[in-house]
């Protein structure tokens, strides 16, 4: 063989090598992908929104404190 056909094969080889990788990278980020927009669809039936937490704790802090007002009226009765 001579030298020429050495180089044609080792960029033959060398361009494998590099279109499998691609490749390989390719699907990589396509499950990525696939997986990141499954996951932005189930967050919120899995965990709270933070403004809905702070709006549901606001809420019950306003019941509590109706609740202890009305107990501190009982106990000025009584």
């Amino acid at each position: 063989m001579d030298s020429q056909s050495l180089f044609n094969i080792a960029i033959a080889v060398a361009g494998s090598l590099g279109g499998w990788w691609l490749r390989v990278m390719w699907e990589a980020t396509v499950e990525l992908k696939r997986d990141l927009s499954e996951l932005e669809r189930n967050l919120p039936h899995m965990y709270v929104r933070r403004d809905d937490y702070k709006d549901d704790i606001a809420e019950i802090k306003i019941i509590l404190r109706e609740i202890f007002n009305k107990l501190d009226a009982k106990a000025d009765k009584g």
